[in-house]
């Protein structure tokens, strides 16, 4: 099994978590060889991509010099059409949600730059654009298409590179045995393309503001709460719908990968609604969902088993945990999170359900995910910026020494060899825990701007001795 982060595209900030469409492909994952051997560009083009940083990934650089790179790529496609064919078939096939984003990014391409040249920062659509183009007058599309028909042309040619590498990514991984997770964030970005072509679906005011926005109630970690600011969905509005959205959403889904894990699986049940406007999350309040009838309409248009991860961290409700296994869903098992004090304050909480001992097989037992640090990071060179962290960190040391009832030489390969023994019926380990990497290569930080999303698996990493030892780990506990 690989699983990866979502595939959607990013702007601002890099996130996978708020890209400019639910549907669309990350257009900065096209692969330009591939472009170059189908004869869309020269072997000088690629050059300019040589002194790139790969390994961590060079946003700024990589999004000026590859993307000129898949213009010209996709305006050579243009006047060749060497696929008619199979561009016609997935212009058919995708076009429920392909004219809207190729336009949307358009729009913003240009309003964007102009925000910019007038000394402004990123624009997002509801309060940039000319109130025509928010509000989909058709003349003022029709207009937008005559006068920017290349450029509109050029992001669905960009999408058609993107859709048929990925598909045969994906069948030559499941060739070779390997199964693909994807994850699927549960919201829309506000700047997205999904919230621009279909307001009638998220919980927005006359001026297309909205009216409330996603995030979690304060809790230990954190007294504000977070205050994500995503576009709540009008549930409503999709009941009647018959879920069309969200079936075609999953559906897509399920043709680029095999499972899909969802993020944030609790907003289903009930989610965090803050005002719009407010500054923390604090003064939100639970909304619920139907996220019962949602399943339902999913398994009588896609199949009972409906092969899905639900991400069930949080604040986790008798109600959450029926919604997970009345649907027979998995949920996910977190290491880094079972090690707390019971209520003694001082001894190991063996009733954790992230304790390996208390896992159960329908489950994905996991050592950390995205937003954690590495195990070598937080629990073989942890740092702290105040004395009370150090000490925390040092707690929490001598109680996964408690619970291994050891202090073994390699805390990372013992900690993994606990989530590969689990009964969980499936065990996912990030590569820097594999290869046992400090904190450099943490992914992500939550609630962070700056190196997230940017730590690469290199090539060479792949010639590791960490792959072989997980082998032997692997067929001694049949994984």
């Amino acid at each position: 099994i690989w699983q990866i982060l979502p595939l959607g595209p990013t702007g601002y900030g890099d996130s996978p978590y708020a890209a400019f469409s639910s549907f669309a492909g990350n257009e900065l994952l096209i692969d330009v060889e591939t472009l170059w051997k189908d004869g869309l560009l020269t072997r000088s083009d690629l050059s300019s991509l040589l002194d790139i940083s790969h390994a961590p990934v060079d946003y700024g650089r990589l999004v000026n010099r590859k993307l000129p790179l898949l213009r010209k790529a996709a305006a050579t496609f243009q006047r060749k059409r060497g696929n008619k064919a199979a561009y016609r078939e997935f212009l058919a096939r995708e076009r429920h949600w392909l004219d809207d984003y190729a336009l949307f990014r358009s729009i913003k391409a240009v309003h964007e730059a102009a925000a910019q040249a007038q000394g402004g920062g990123v624009s997002i659509w509801n309060l940039a654009w000319p109130v025509a183009l928010q509000q989909r007058r058709p003349e003022a599309l029709e207009d937008w298409r005559a006068s920017h028909a290349d450029e509109v042309e050029s992001y669905r040619i960009q999408q058609f590179f993107f859709f048929r590498q990925w598909e045969a990514l994906k069948a030559y991984a499941n060739r070779h045995g390997v199964a693909i997770v994807g994850d699927l964030p549960i919201f829309a970005a506000l700047d997205s393309a999904d919230v621009w072509a279909a307001p009638e679906f998220f919980q927005l005011d006359k001026h297309l503001q909205p009216l409330a926005v996603a995030g979690v109630p304060p809790d230990y970690f954190s007294a504000d709460g977070q205050l994500w600011g995503n576009p709540l969905y009008d549930w409503p509005a999709h009941r009647r719908q018959a879920f069309a959205w969200w079936t075609s959403r999953l559906r897509q889904a399920l043709r680029w990968y095999d499972m899909v894990r969802i993020d944030h699986f609790r907003g289903f049940e009930a989610y965090w609604a803050v005002p719009a406007g407010a500054r923390t999350a604090r003064h939100g309040r639970w909304e619920k969902a139907p996220g019962r009838e949602l399943f339902t309409a999913l398994q009588r248009e896609l199949g009972v088993d409906l092969p899905i991860i639900a991400e069930d961290l949080g604040v986790i409700t008798d109600e959450v945990r029926s919604l997970r296994d009345d649907f027979g869903l998995p949920g996910m098992r977190i290491l880094q999170f079972a090690f707390g004090c019971g209520p003694d304050g001082r001894s190991l909480d063996a009733s954790n359900s992230f304790l390996p001992h208390n896992y159960v097989e329908n489950c994905v037992a996991y050592t950390g995910t995205h937003d954690n640090d590495t195990l070598v990071g937080r629990y073989v060179s942890p740092e702290g910026d105040l004395p009370a962290d150090q000490d925390a960190a040092r707690r929490e040391l001598a109680l996964v020494h408690d619970y291994l009832g050891w202090q073994p030489k390699n805390l990372c390969a013992a900690l993994v060899r606990e989530i590969l023994r689990s009964v969980a019926r499936v065990a996912i380990l990030p590569a820097q825990d594999i290869l046992e990497s400090g904190r450099e290569t943490r992914m992500n930080t939550p609630s962070t701007l700056g190196r997230n999303w940017s730590w690469r698996l290199r090539p060479r990493d792949l010639k590791s001795k960490a792959w072989d030892r997980l082998q032997v780990l692997c067929r001694l506990y049949s994984r």
